[in-house]
């Protein structure tokens, strides 16, 4: 009985070990490092062959199971008489034999370890760090068996690809009180960069500040001073025809020209792009063609709005500010429950703003980008000044708007059980 006794603590500590050694966080392994005592030194010894360690483990734990369960029958088989009672005889020998080494030898121990990670380690590290040197004909056969699994498991599903699903859930793992609100956004917006598409971050055709390639020179020179921008679209008839992209930059060796000066000749070739293009294909071609703006298209062949360089970079790190640019007033919030947008505010900055992932918008949205174009898809009509439409525990209420779209939206976050 003695025998048993000592067989399920061992079985209990190999199992807690397991546990232990895998469940060290980044900052006990800085403790450890910094301790520099025998045992502490041992546990990183061990934990740099982690494919070895687990093996040892694996071995030594089921080789006290399979000890207990041979043990356990002998201990039966001398206590009672079983003629007759085979049933009775699995029951026990199986069954509750079975209880208790799940219950002393596996649960309770590696509930135990999970707690007190660090301490189950280096009480531990001799007595692995010897079994290590006992078993490894063994495990080293089993690593090796084991490691062509590991690359087709490895390979299989997104071809040794990290999905966006993953970053998303090893930045929740890894991001703690530690991590900065810039850090994090910066992150995540990382992780969302490969799956946003152009049409959702582009300036809008109607925001968009082009010239006509009829206007004067004179014209021209006011018209930039006006607004600021570096590089302005030029096209002939419509938006829809455009024939480059004006740099200011080319214009100031030729301020002192007179107005009937060709400034069309510095026009240089618009780069075109779709509207489902993703952000990270296009910031690569940006960098290859060392182009800084290109024109967004339609499946027509019409042109929706621009994008920029500027408008790929601030999806990673935020709003980007300078000199010329005007502070906008995009939203305002009235408390914590209440929010004035503009009508042509993306979704990706609603999202922000709210501080929400945005799923149930993204899986209703349609092609819409805008919140005015959210709530065109779900109410199927332009919407009358002060009209309500609900979504889940958000109601938009339409503030401004005239036949041809909506201007401004009010947006209350309303009790879950009342948006249900």
């Amino acid at each position: 009985m003695v025998a048993m006794l000592i067989l399920l603590l061992l079985s209990a500590l190999i199992s807690g070990s397991e546990v232990a050694f895998f469940s060290l966080s980044p900052q006990d392994k800085q403790q450890l490092e910094e301790e520099q005592s025998s045992s502490s030194k041992l546990v990183i010894e061990l934990l740099k062959r982690p494919k070895t360690l687990l093996a040892t483990i694996l071995i030594g734990n089921n080789l006290v199971n399979v000890s207990i369960i041979i043990l356990s029958s002998l201990i039966m088989e001398l206590m009672f008489d079983f003629a007759g009672r085979e049933v009775l005889a699995f029951v026990i020998q199986v069954m509750v034999v079975t209880l208790i080494i799940l219950i002393v030898g596996e649960i309770s121990p590696k509930v135990y370890a999970s707690k007190q990670a660090l301490r189950l380690s280096l009480f531990m590290s001799r007595p692995l760090a010897a079994m290590r040197k006992v078993f490894w004909p063994l495990s080293q056969i089993l690593v090796k068996s084991t490691r062509r699994i590991d690359q087709k498991a490895r390979e299989s599903d997104t071809g040794g690809l990290i999905t966006a699903d993953e970053l998303n859930r090893a930045l929740e793992l890894t991001t703690d009180h530690t991590t900065g609100e810039d850090e994090k956004r910066i992150l995540s917006g990382i992780v969302k960069f490969g799956s946003t598409e152009v049409r959702q971050v582009m300036t809008p055709r109607i925001d968009v500040i082009s010239f006509n390639v009829n206007i004067t020179y004179k014209e021209l020179n006011k018209k930039i001073i006006e607004n600021g921008y570096s590089r302005i679209p030029i096209f002939e008839e419509s938006f829809d025809n455009v024939l480059g992209i004006l740099y200011v930059k080319d214009l100031l060796s030729h301020l002192n020209e007179a107005d009937d000066f060709n400034w069309r000749t510095l026009l240089r070739p618009a780069t075109f792009v779709t509207e489902n293009k993703k952000l990270d294909d296009l910031l690569r071609e940006f960098q290859d063609d060392k182009n800084h703006m290109a024109v967004v298209v339609d499946e027509y062949g019409g042109s929706s709005g621009v994008i920029s360089l500027e408008d790929i970079i601030e999806e990673i790190v935020g709003e980007i500010s300078d000199e010329f640019d005007e502070d906008e007033l995009v939203y305002t919030k009235i408390d914590d429950q209440n929010y004035v947008f503009e009508g042509k505010t993306a979704l990706i900055d609603m999202y922000r703003v709210l501080d929400i992932d945005g799923e149930d918008f993204e899986k209703v949205k349609g092609d819409s980008d805008s919140i005015a174009g959210f709530i065109l898809e779900l109410s199927e009509k332009i919407p009358q000044k002060n009209e309500r439409i609900r979504f889940k525990h958000y109601q938009f209420t339409v503030e401004a708007a005239d036949k041809r779209r909506i201007k401004r939206i009010k947006l209350t976050i309303l009790p879950n059980e009342e948006g249900k």
